[in-house]
């Protein structure tokens, strides 16, 4: 069984290679980090007194008379979370709920009751507040936080005054604040009043300290999300997910973002600030998550040889389309004769899970970011590019095989199930070791040889949707098993390169390549069933 300490290290390890370039920009961009209020916060929840379920979530959150909610404000599952708590806690029925938020100042109460009755829509209350002047964050998940307040709360409030860029006044802020919960208090003396406020508000001393000041008896709770130094705490249990954590009596932590979801949404914020245009540049979030899994993997980005590193893999890098480049990216795949029925169902996936890798023409297309399918696709981008990508788009294959006009090696239908299988598998697990609070498939278990060549044999008579589908569902429940395997030590870095590197092109590799892994996988579980038993 594996160590705390080395459960917490492999769940770690990618995160933390992609983290130091982020982190780097955000340093260069933002020197607040340093100021006393921050530091303070930082410092305030560095270890937890045990792990939480959601059950035990839910009934310290209904003992609660005021819930305080820390925001990263960069961060769209921040403010979808409060949105969920509040729907859950307003149909448990027992108590009404009010709403308070940062977001909107006090002053523009009569704005935001004047949506509330309808009598204004949400873009002219989007305008009115000033949201993308003085906010300047994602207003989806704020008005979707809205929304779900007119539908299940009795009130929603503003709470904040100016200055906001002002830190040397952060503490007035806090106070002024307080103030207002206290009035929500006694306006509603029933009610469960939920607050949606920036997490370094909730530093003890902050926040909650001039709440206790105003409301002394009130039971108050503090629910931070994904504190950076809890979740790598948390990265040692073993369990496969923790959902939180008790800080103590009157704090807890939650889990539903990591570190490096945080902070790539941030830095995203930052450079489209800085380059004052309506679209962030995702460029260098796909290249951080590809080089983070190159440098997990061990591969040398500058290698002048094939073999057990991939060529110049930096010279391979895909390029990068955002929204606004939607027309010309249409162009592009027109011109390298993608058919229309294909490029349409590319931008569908797009529209599903915000991006897309494009191996027809080494490509991403983002229009929004999300973590669990961008680490994904960066997966799939660096098994195409070990497998010699820019020979294939060029029609340069090596010897032995068909290559058809948009050069890549002819399969037969065998092969290219099993090779969308292993394609599955590699994308599922990284995914994983960049984001390891990634749902586990609903079917995790280990499929046998027989169950694939069944569902390789079922694919070919079937349609080309129904083949695919089988495939990505035994390439995750694969990739999940190559990912345990690697949390328990019995798979190196090393191995799975190789993985990455096995040409699935060359006729009747890919079949051979999955019953291995199959093979190896059954001797790891066994021997850990084995040592659980001895």
């Amino acid at each position: 069984m594996s160590s705390t300490t080395n459960l917490r290290s492999r769940r770690s390890a990618a995160q933390l290679h992609a983290l130091q370039g982020v982190e780097r920009e955000i340093r260069a961009q933002d020197s607040h980090n340093r100021r006393k209020y921050l530091r303070e916060f930082n410092e305030a929840y560095r270890s937890y007194d045990s792990v939480l379920d959601s059950r035990q979530i839910q009934s310290a959150l209904r003992s609660a008379d005021v819930v305080l909610i820390g925001d990263y404000h960069a961060l769209p599952a921040a403010q979808r979370y409060a949105a969920s708590l509040i729907e859950q806690r307003a149909l448990a029925g027992d108590r009404p709920v009010v709403l308070g938020v940062e977001t909107i100042f006090a002053r523009d109460q009569h704005i935001l009751d004047e949506w509330w009755r309808r009598e204004i829509d949400e873009s002219e209350l989007r305008q009115r507040i000033r949201f993308d002047l003085d906010w300047g964050y994602d207003w989806t998940p704020f008005h979707e936080l809205l929304v779900t307040a007119r539908d299940h709360a009795e009130a929603v409030y503003g709470l904040d005054c100016m200055p906001r860029e002002d830190l040397r006044k952060i503490g007035a802020r806090d106070r002024h604040a307080a103030s207002k919960i206290a009035e929500i208090r006694e306006r509603h003396p029933d009610a469960v009043t939920f607050v949606l406020f920036g997490e370094s508000h909730l530093a003890p001393g902050h926040l909650p300290s001039a709440l206790r000041d105003q409301i002394p008896s009130a039971k108050v709770l503090t629910v931070l999300q994904n504190i950076d130094a809890l979740y790598w705490r948390a990265a040692g249990e073993r369990i496969d997910k923790v959902e939180g954590v008790r800080v103590n009596d009157a704090v807890l932590c939650v889990f539903n973002a990591t570190p490096l979801e945080k902070y790539e949404s941030y830095r995203l914020f930052l450079d489209q600030w800085s380059r004052c245009d309506d679209g962030p540049d995702f460029a260098p979030t796909i290249y951080n998550l590809i080089d983070s899994l190159a440098r997990f993997l061990e591969i040398n980005r500058y290698s002048p040889h094939n073999g057990t590193q991939p060529k110049f893999l930096v010279d391979m890098l895909p390029e990068v389309y955002g929204g606004p480049s939607d027309a010309m990216l249409r162009r592009l795949l027109s011109r390298k004769g993608i058919a229309e029925e294909e490029r349409e169902s590319m931008l569908a996936t797009v529209e599903e899970h915000g991006s897309a890798y494009l191996p027809q023409v080494n490509a991403f297309y983002l229009r929004e970011f999300q973590m669990i399918h961008a680490a994904e696709d960066a997966t799939r981008f660096l098994h195409q590019a070990c497998q010699g990508l820019p020979q294939r788009l060029n029609g340069h294959a090596a010897g032995g095989s068909a290559v058809n006009g948009n050069g890549r090696r002819e399969r037969s239908a065998i092969d290219t199930f099993y090779a969308r299988v292993i394609e599955h598998a590699v994308a599922y697990f990284g995914s994983r070791v960049l984001d390891p609070s990634r749902a586990v498939p609903d079917d995790s278990s280990l499929p046998s040889r027989a169950a694939c060549e069944k569902a390789a044999h079922a694919a070919i008579r079937a349609e080309m949707s129904r083949g695919e589908s089988a495939a990505k569902d035994l390439g995750y429940r694969i990739g999940s098993q190559i990912y345990d395997a690697y949390l328990t030590g019995k798979v190196a870095p090393s191995s799975l390169r190789r993985l990455f590197l096995a040409h699935l092109d060359e006729p009747g590799l890919a079949r051979k390549v999955c019953a291995a892994v199959i093979a190896k996988l059954r001797t790891v579980s066994n021997s850990k069933s084995r040592a659980t038993h001895a």
